[in-house]
């Protein structure tokens, strides 16, 4: 639903820009990227662009980059919004509550946009559903990591981060699908997939595989709890910003070293959310959130991520606009001209640009007229 914002609700502002900057590469930083490189050619901007698309299976671009750094910064967000209500004696039993209603939500709405591209949603035989979804994925990653969060202390937490990656490691490499052999990790081989072939109803998104299916949202909650764990840490008053920037920079490059080293026997891998994939992603999402913390709320630069902060405060609108906007054609409605008098090869980059310009002023609007949607 959408509400006002509380104008004296404090936030931590370097948490709703580095919420833009990750969802400014889903509106269409992406394709401003593949549009520079098709007017460059070749050199850094041509691996530039192959970095804005997914890998096949194995490895590791920057667009992978995006989805677990947004479950990320819900875990941060939840002891500054969770935590906070804890604190003004609102019970565990009313929060948990408000938790799995989020969770329902997010997935109600994750169903609608997995299957509204073919444009006939609620015609479509139950069986040609497509129910694992990116939002669905955030929704239940957010409801068990809350769920750790609001009845457990701290150091259980960390307990549960660790034991959830090395349990879904131990799990995919002592078993298989049928036929294949133990701890195989292809796309047909693997236990995960296998599962989800087999007990999720409608359609997987790659037929043998879903991206977002049941059993790698068990690592994903890791993830959330990763968050969960950093926002926690930043509020602890007896610690002064730069130590906490410094501290959360520290902690990423040790992650990006396990991650690799992991990477050797669990290859980082975002269609199965591996154990690696956790810890390279949280090593990546730990780095931002330090600089953009340093940045904004240590030192006070806060002027330049207002564009940012525009999209990071109504992401979850933005995401789903699709549904109820053709932004297409609302370019073109006011962009037109800009598009005709453009040539090849600036064409792709011109309609990028005018793309997100249109899209952030429909933001900006809301913004200034204090509009936002929560769930």
């Amino acid at each position: 639903m959408e509400k006002k914002l509380e104008i004296n609700k404090p936030r931590l502002e370097s948490l709703d820009a580095l919420r833009g900057f990750d969802m400014f590469w889903i509106i269409g930083g992406d394709a401003i990227v593949k549009g520079i490189a098709l007017i460059a050619g070749t050199g850094f901007w041509t691996a530039a662009a192959e970095q804005m698309d997914h890998p096949d299976w194995n490895g590791f671009h920057f667009f992978d980059l995006i989805f677990p750094l947004f479950l990320f910064i819900a875990g941060v967000a939840t002891p500054y919004s969770i935590g906070k209500e804890l604190e003004k004696g609102k019970t565990k039993s009313e929060l948990l509550r408000r938790i799995i209603k989020r969770s329902l939500i997010l997935v109600l709405i994750g169903l609608i946009t997995a299957n509204r591209p073919e444009g006939h949603f609620m015609l479509k035989p139950l069986s040609e559903y497509r129910y694992g979804s990116v939002l669905g994925r955030i929704g239940l990653a957010y409801m068990f990591a809350n769920i750790i969060y609001l009845y457990t202390k701290e150091k259980a937490q960390v307990v549960w981060f660790g034991a959830l990656i090395i349990g879904y490691w131990l799990l995919l490499k002592f078993t298989s699908a049928s036929g294949y052999p133990i701890g195989d990790l292809s796309m047909e081989g693997n236990f995960a997939s296998y599962i989800d072939r087999s007990v999720m109803p409608g359609e997987l998104y790659l037929k043998i595989h879903d991206p977002e299916g049941l059993v790698s949202t068990i690592p994903s909650i890791s993830t959330g709890l990763l968050g969960i764990i950093t926002g926690t840490y930043l509020k602890k008053p007896q610690l002064p910003g730069n130590a906490k920037s410094l501290g959360m920079f520290i902690c990423g490059i040790v992650f990006l070293l396990l991650a690799q080293l992991w990477n050797l026997d669990f290859p980082i891998n975002k269609n199965l959310w591996s154990s690696s994939f956790v810890l390279y992603a949280g090593g990546f999402s730990l780095i931002l959130l330090s600089m953009f913390y340093y940045i904004i709320d240590v030192l006070g630069y806060k002027q330049w991520a207002f564009f940012f902060k525009v999209i990071g405060m109504n992401s979850i609108l933005i995401y789903i606009s699709g549904i109820f906007i053709n932004w297409e054609y609302t370019t073109k409605a006011f962009f037109n001209w800009v598009l005709q008098l453009s040539r090849e090869p600036y064409t792709a980059l011109a309609y990028a640009i005018c793309m997100i310009l249109v899209k952030f002023l429909f933001l900006f609007l809301l913004y200034k007229k204090k509009i936002f949607l929560r769930v």
